[in-house]
Protein backbone atom coordinates (compact mmCIF):
# COMPACT_ATOMS: atom_id res chain seq x y z
CA UNK A 1 0.00 0.00 0.00
CA UNK A 2 1.21 3.49 -0.88
CA UNK A 3 1.82 5.73 2.13
CA UNK A 4 1.79 9.54 1.82
CA UNK A 5 2.72 11.25 5.07
CA UNK A 6 0.45 13.78 6.75
CA UNK A 7 0.92 17.52 6.56
CA UNK A 8 1.52 19.95 9.41
CA UNK A 9 -0.28 22.99 7.98
CA UNK A 10 -2.18 23.19 4.72
CA UNK A 11 -5.19 21.61 3.11
CA UNK A 12 -6.37 18.36 1.59
CA UNK A 13 -8.71 18.30 -1.39
CA UNK A 14 -10.64 15.05 -1.21
CA UNK A 15 -13.43 13.44 -3.26
CA UNK A 16 -12.06 14.74 -6.55
CA UNK A 17 -13.45 12.93 -9.59
CA UNK A 18 -10.87 10.34 -10.66
CA UNK A 19 -8.55 11.68 -13.34
CA UNK A 20 -9.21 15.40 -12.81
CA UNK A 21 -6.53 16.22 -10.21
CA UNK A 22 -4.00 17.49 -12.78
CA UNK A 23 -6.53 19.97 -14.20
CA UNK A 24 -7.22 21.21 -10.67
CA UNK A 25 -3.47 21.43 -10.03
CA UNK A 26 -3.06 23.72 -13.05
CA UNK A 27 -6.29 25.74 -12.66
CA UNK A 28 -5.44 26.52 -9.02
CA UNK A 29 -1.89 27.41 -10.12
CA UNK A 30 -0.42 25.11 -7.49
CA UNK A 31 2.67 24.82 -9.69
CA UNK A 32 3.38 28.52 -8.99
CA UNK A 33 3.37 28.04 -5.20
CA UNK A 34 6.57 27.30 -3.31
CA UNK A 35 5.13 24.46 -1.25
CA UNK A 36 4.85 20.68 -1.09
CA UNK A 37 2.07 19.13 -3.19
CA UNK A 38 1.10 15.44 -3.29
CA UNK A 39 -1.33 14.22 -5.95
CA UNK A 40 -2.92 10.82 -5.48
CA UNK A 41 -4.75 9.54 -8.55
CA UNK A 42 -7.31 6.73 -8.69
CA UNK A 43 -7.41 6.02 -4.96
CA UNK A 44 -10.04 3.50 -3.87
CA UNK A 45 -13.21 5.08 -2.53
CA UNK A 46 -16.29 3.38 -1.09
CA UNK A 47 -18.36 6.46 -1.98
CA UNK A 48 -17.06 7.10 -5.51
CA UNK A 49 -15.36 3.89 -6.61
CA UNK A 50 -12.18 5.78 -7.51
CA UNK A 51 -11.15 9.30 -6.58
CA UNK A 52 -8.21 11.69 -6.67
CA UNK A 53 -6.76 13.49 -3.64
CA UNK A 54 -4.46 16.53 -3.50
CA UNK A 55 -2.48 17.38 -0.35
CA UNK A 56 -0.89 20.83 -0.19
CA UNK A 57 1.39 22.04 2.60
CA UNK A 58 0.85 25.81 2.58
CA UNK A 59 -1.68 28.24 4.11
CA UNK A 60 -5.30 27.86 2.97
CA UNK A 61 -5.27 31.49 1.82
CA UNK A 62 -3.35 30.32 -1.26
CA UNK A 63 -6.44 28.38 -2.40
CA UNK A 64 -9.05 30.05 -4.63
CA UNK A 65 -12.29 28.48 -3.41
CA UNK A 66 -14.30 30.11 -6.22
CA UNK A 67 -12.29 28.36 -8.93
CA UNK A 68 -12.45 25.11 -6.98
CA UNK A 69 -16.22 25.46 -6.48
CA UNK A 70 -16.64 26.05 -10.21
CA UNK A 71 -14.54 23.01 -11.15
CA UNK A 72 -16.42 20.72 -8.77
CA UNK A 73 -18.39 21.95 -5.75
CA UNK A 74 -18.58 18.36 -4.43
CA UNK A 75 -14.89 18.36 -3.50
CA UNK A 76 -14.17 18.25 0.23
CA UNK A 77 -11.65 20.82 1.52
CA UNK A 78 -10.02 19.84 4.82
CA UNK A 79 -7.98 22.57 6.53
CA UNK A 80 -5.01 21.19 8.48
CA UNK A 81 -3.24 22.98 11.34
CA UNK A 82 -0.93 21.32 13.83
CA UNK A 83 -1.30 17.97 12.06
CA UNK A 84 -5.08 17.91 12.66
CA UNK A 85 -8.17 18.74 10.62
CA UNK A 86 -9.46 21.98 12.14
CA UNK A 87 -12.09 22.86 9.55
CA UNK A 88 -13.99 21.37 6.64
CA UNK A 89 -14.93 23.94 4.03
CA UNK A 90 -18.08 23.50 1.98
CA UNK A 91 -17.81 24.59 -1.63
CA UNK A 92 -20.57 26.30 -3.57
CA UNK A 93 -20.99 27.27 -7.17
CA UNK A 94 -19.54 30.78 -7.35
CA UNK A 95 -21.87 33.53 -8.49
CA UNK A 96 -19.07 34.83 -10.71
CA UNK A 97 -15.97 33.30 -12.27
CA UNK A 98 -13.18 35.45 -13.60
CA UNK A 99 -10.61 34.35 -16.20
CA UNK A 100 -11.52 30.66 -15.93
CA UNK A 101 -13.92 30.37 -18.88
CA UNK A 102 -13.25 31.98 -22.27
CA UNK A 103 -16.18 33.40 -24.22
CA UNK A 104 -16.68 31.57 -27.51
CA UNK A 105 -18.73 34.34 -29.11
CA UNK A 106 -16.51 35.88 -31.83
CA UNK A 107 -18.47 39.16 -31.58
CA UNK A 108 -17.96 39.49 -27.81
CA UNK A 109 -15.92 42.49 -26.65
CA UNK A 110 -13.51 40.07 -24.93
CA UNK A 111 -12.53 38.75 -28.38
CA UNK A 112 -11.42 42.24 -29.41
CA UNK A 113 -10.14 43.64 -26.10
CA UNK A 114 -7.61 40.96 -25.15
CA UNK A 115 -6.72 42.55 -21.79
CA UNK A 116 -10.37 42.58 -20.67
CA UNK A 117 -11.19 40.04 -17.94
CA UNK A 118 -13.37 37.11 -18.98
CA UNK A 119 -16.24 37.32 -16.47
CA UNK A 120 -19.10 34.84 -16.35
CA UNK A 121 -22.09 35.10 -14.03
CA UNK A 122 -24.11 32.18 -12.67
CA UNK A 123 -27.47 32.18 -14.50
CA UNK A 124 -28.95 28.83 -13.38
CA UNK A 125 -27.47 27.00 -10.40
CA UNK A 126 -29.55 23.84 -10.95
CA UNK A 127 -28.16 23.29 -14.45
CA UNK A 128 -24.82 25.00 -13.69
CA UNK A 129 -25.25 27.51 -16.50
CA UNK A 130 -23.06 30.61 -16.67
CA UNK A 131 -23.42 33.59 -19.00
CA UNK A 132 -20.80 36.02 -20.25
CA UNK A 133 -21.12 39.34 -18.44
CA UNK A 134 -20.67 41.25 -21.71
CA UNK A 135 -22.59 39.35 -24.39
CA UNK A 136 -24.75 36.82 -22.46
CA UNK A 137 -23.13 33.85 -24.28
CA UNK A 138 -24.19 30.67 -22.45
CA UNK A 139 -21.67 28.27 -20.89
CA UNK A 140 -22.81 24.97 -19.37
CA UNK A 141 -20.31 23.58 -16.87
CA UNK A 142 -19.06 20.25 -18.30
CA UNK A 143 -17.68 19.30 -14.86
CA UNK A 144 -21.15 19.03 -13.37
CA UNK A 145 -21.92 15.75 -11.57
CA UNK A 146 -25.68 16.40 -11.74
Amino acid sequence: MLNISGIHEGFVLDHIQAGTSMRIYHDLKLDKLDCTVAIIKNAKSSKMGKKDIIKVECPIEALDLDILGFIDHNITVNVIKGDKIVEKKVLHLPKQVKNVIKCKNPRCITSIEQELDQIFLLADSDKEVYRCKYCEEKYINPNSRR
